[in-house]
């Protein structure tokens, strides 16, 4: 294809309106290069850090990247303005010992018993 970039500038915007980049990646690099980026350059200030790549997600133009796509793949025409930034929202989701840990207190704690007599 003629005109398509081989290299994106990409901003990654957190759950609480901060941003990590812009940082160029090229066309052929992977969705898990660029959580292992986000990673690599998380703010040491926040909380809700991820602990590996499976615990991110990356959202562009609506939908939920998958590791194995390179960017260029996940490209929409919206971003192909040139000299554009592209802006990518990252969740941080939480670990699924924690959410059954949670599950399993609120079930104790809710937990009721009928005597009859």
């Amino acid at each position: 294809m003629a005109g398509v970039q081989d290299a994106l500038e990409i901003k990654f915007r957190l759950i609480d309106g901060s941003d990590i980049g812009p940082q160029s990646f090229p066309a052929a690099a992977t969705v898990l290069t660029l959580k292992e980026s986000i990673i690599s350059q998380w703010p040491k200030d926040k909380d809700n850090a991820p602990r590996t790549v499976k615990d991110l997600k990356i959202i562009s133009a609506g939908k939920i990247l998958e590791n194995n796509k390179t960017v260029g793949e996940c490209r929409s025409a919206l971003c192909d303005v040139p000299g554009g930034i592209t802006t990518m929202h990252v969740i941080v989701s939480q670990p699924p010992q924690e959410k059954d840990k949670k599950a399993a207190n609120k079930l104790k704690q809710n937990k009721c018993a009928c005597v009859i007599l």
